[in-house]
């Protein structure tokens, strides 16, 4: 775990957003109507406040549209009219409009005050993935419609887990990252060099004894990912903290080319070994529990699938009989990836993809169903999914049992 959601947030509050309020041919007046329940954690103030934002369109493509800083005004628009109750308006500055513009009626608002009085305007289509993680990261609950706020104290504020720190690190915050106990072994034996991803995940496998993917699969493999991301956030923040004191110039003065370089290898690796660490991991996880399998594996036309159950060979022999064949697809984020899983194994119908991945949206996980895709989480992320979605995910040894289940049928 990594802190509170309280460390970094005040409270939230979150609605569905009506015509008049985002779509300019409708009104102008720029006001989230509605929001008089946003008192619990916007307060209560006797004059008009000013609060610095950033607004972000959100959606489930892999590119997001920049924010926008802009502010918003929260006052009682009957201050001063004895004997009338206060009315809350929230209204948004002009300057926001290349975000705000992008919604639409029925599109998730979600606004969330941070500790430094700030505040953060997240809007996401509403049937979207992002806005179902939206909800369920701030804890607001809008099955029945209306608005929903929450102030966030130190005796209820979720816990910043791994999912968690996923969907804020896409919004750009910075988190809080307390050093892992592992950290000063992981400098005495790679030093201030990136080792190999396979090196570096079983180095965290390593320095977690507790963590045992036998008696508690589903807890192991959480556990292994989030010592990973650890480790390496602070391997990677020293790593480039000492070139960045080394500067970047060359003969002809600053070297612009050698500093862009060297941002981008920094987001190519973050994105790259993720995806390898998780795999890694799942590896040694199915490794622990004996079944047979090949890690990818090929397929028909050159495809590759993660992990292929009882193995390769099987899955070349047309004599062995489909319905004992598994393949595993293995994803950190679905987002439209999921569907490359589709064409990895055309002997396999219903096909198994293992993801980290919280609250993907209903629209979605009915998708998949459709295709044949059975989601498989970690048992702790199942919750931040619906009640009627739930029924339809698997666990990882739920998982195992069913591969076992399959080795155990006669050939």
């Amino acid at each position: 775990m990594f802190g509170q959601m309280s460390d970094l947030f005040d409270g939230a509050g979150a609605k569905y957003l009506s015509a008049v309020e985002v779509e300019a041919a409708r009104s102008n007046q720029h006001e989230f109507q509605g929001t008089g329940r946003f008192r619990a954690f916007l307060g209560s103030p006797p004059g008009k406040q000013t609060f610095p934002a950033d607004f972000h369109w959100l959606t489930d493509a892999e590119e997001a549209l920049p924010p926008v800083r802009a502010f918003c005004t929260w006052s009682d628009v009957r201050r001063g009219r004895p004997g009338r109750s206060p009315e809350y308006h929230l209204y948004y500055a002009a300057e926001s409009d290349p975000v705000v513009s992008r919604a639409r009626a029925g599109d998730l608002l979600v606004i969330a005050r941070r500790r430094d009085g700030s505040l953060l305007v997240l809007l996401a289509p509403g049937e979207s993935t992002v806005a179902a993680q939206l909800l369920w990261l701030f804890g607001l609950d809008l099955l029945a419609g209306g608005t929903v706020a929450r102030r966030m104290g130190a005796e209820d504020g979720s816990a910043l887990t791994l999912a968690a720190r996923r969907v804020l690190e896409a919004l750009g915050l910075a988190l809080p990252d307390p050093v892992p106990a592992a950290f000063d072994r992981l400098i005495a034996r790679f030093g201030l060099t990136f080792p190999a991803t396979a090196a570096l995940s079983a180095f965290a496998r390593e320095t977690l004894p507790e963590a045992d993917p036998r008696a508690d699969p589903d807890a192991a493999l959480l556990a292994f990912m989030e010592r990973e991301e650890a480790l390496f956030r602070h391997l990677e923040r020293a790593i480039v903290a000492e070139r960045l004191t080394q500067g970047f110039a060359d003969h002809t003065g600053a070297d612009v080319d050698g500093f862009l370089s060297f941002s981008l290898s920094v987001q190519n690796r973050r994105k790259s070994r993720a995806g390898y660490a998780f795999a890694h991991h799942a590896e040694a996880v199915l490794t622990a529990h004996g079944p047979a399998f090949s890690r990818e594996a090929t397929t028909e036309k050159r495809h590759a699938a993660d992990f292929l159950f009882p193995g390769e060979a099987a899955y070349a022999d047309p004599a062995f009989p489909p319905d004992r064949l598994t393949m595993l697809g293995v994803k950190t984020t679905c987002k439209d990836r999921w569907r490359q899983v589709l064409a990895e194994a055309d002997r396999i119908a219903d096909k198994h993809l293992l993801t980290l991945e919280p609250a993907i949206s209903r629209a979605q996980t009915a998708e998949m169903a459709r295709a044949g895709l059975h989601l498989v989480l970690p048992k702790a992320l199942h919750d931040t999914y619906r009640p009627d979605q739930r029924g339809a995910l698997l666990g990882v040894a739920d998982f195992l049992a069913l591969v076992r289940e399959r080795e155990r049928q006669a050939p």
